[in-house]
């Protein structure tokens, strides 16, 4: 019997959205252009099992549609485990607009794209992101009401990258008291990759339990604010990964964990906010934990800023969404935890448990 095999390009040609790796069975992939806008944006809708697809709008100058989709793919797919191993009732969405947010996003196109958000009727839920702000989610509102991250004085949750940033410093403690008994970071070097509204944040906290700090940006004037603001050091080494420090915390864009950096990493602990930092799940997680660097899930200590839009949804309050953003620190300890008992990575390990509450409330859906 002859069997055909396409190459990667072949299959792009025949298959070009269900032969992404990154399609991993998603429901719905939605395609948005408007002329009079300039709107070209997709929304991935990846699982509704447990809920409406709940996810951030990314806006950026993506080099080519192929990154943008592949993008959107991989971002809406890790929603689905976020929302899963946090305990919400949601499902995993995420939303891209390729272009410039700093030149090319205006009211108009913002109302373009919540007209398309609005079309769904409510299988998708969008929020802020990269390239956003809460104004602009306050725009969406007018033309639709899936969405959420709108300010506090129209009744929203308000900007959910502080909540972000502090579940991601639980998640960091947890780490840090797995590999080195301790939660205390007196003393720990750590260093923040990308130092936006999340990252500076997180700089906060760091600098704050008496961490020193080192900070790496494309940006140099957020480097030198948040150096004076917080006394961090500016990381001035050619190799970012092979820093000699405790932690390293991405908090930029993703897959920073590749074939060329692994096994240059230095730090004995990962633990950033940034989403799909492993561009290989298997194989980079695999390997970090063969070298015996803990790695905290992303899609799991991230996940303070859905919580915290969630709680727009659920309607409740500012001590609760803290309650809920400072459990991730148990969770993550759980998940380090279950990872070495069953010989397994982390990433693995997490996913492993999330999948568990998406199968578990599928098969009650179907009695």
């Amino acid at each position: 019997m002859q069997v055909d095999v396409l190459n990667a390009n072949e299959l792009k040609k025949s298959a070009p959205v269900f032969g992404q790796l990154s399609f991993d069975n998603h429901e719905q992939v939605v395609f948005c252009n408007d002329k009079d806008t300039g709107l070209k944006a997709i929304i991935g809708i990846h699982n509704t099992v447990l809920g409406p697809a709940l996810g951030g709008t990314r806006m950026w100058n993506y080099s080519t549609e192929w990154e943008a989709l592949n993008d959107v793919l991989r971002l809406s797919r890790g929603m689905t485990f976020k929302s899963a191993i946090t305990g919400l009732n949601l499902g995993g969405g995420k939303a891209v607009i390729i272009g410039d947010a700093k030149t090319q996003k205006t009211p108009e196109l913002m109302k373009s794209f919540g007209r398309f958000v609005d079309s769904l009727s409510g299988k998708y839920i969008t929020a802020e992101d990269v390239g956003m702000e809460t104004a602009d989610m306050d725009t969406v509102r007018e033309v639709t009401k899936y969405v959420t991250g709108i300010s506090e004085d129209k009744g929203g949750a308000g900007n959910p990258s502080p909540i972000t940033a502090y579940g991601v410093f639980m998640g960091l403690k947890a780490a840090a008291k797995h590999k080195f008994g301790s939660d205390d970071l007196e003393g720990r070097t750590v260093l923040v990759q990308g130092i936006g509204h999340v990252g500076e944040t997180l700089v906060e906290h760091l600098t704050q339990d008496g961490a020193k700090v080192y900070i790496s940006d494309i940006n140099e004037e957020r480097l030198e604010a948040v150096r004076d603001k917080y006394g961090a050091i500016i990381f001035e080494g050619s190799d970012v990964y092979g820093a000699e420090v405790d932690i390293y915390a991405p908090c930029a864009l993703g897959a920073t964990i590749n074939d060329e950096t692994v096994k240059r990493i230095k730090a004995k602990v990962i633990a950033g906010a940034a989403n799909n930092q492993l561009a290989d799940e298997l194989t980079h997680g695999k390997i970090l934990r063969e070298r015996g660097i803990v790695y905290a899930p992303d899609f799991l200590i991230n996940a303070g800023g859905i919580i915290n839009v969630y709680a727009e949804l659920e309607n409740y309050d500012k001590k609760e969404i803290m309650r809920k953003t400072e459990n991730i620190y148990n969770t993550t300890l759980e998940i380090l935890s279950k990872a070495d008992k069953d010989d397994m990575t982390s990433h693995f390990a997490a996913l492993k448990i999330a999948q568990q509450r998406i199968d578990d409330r599928k098969n009650q859906n179907l009695k």
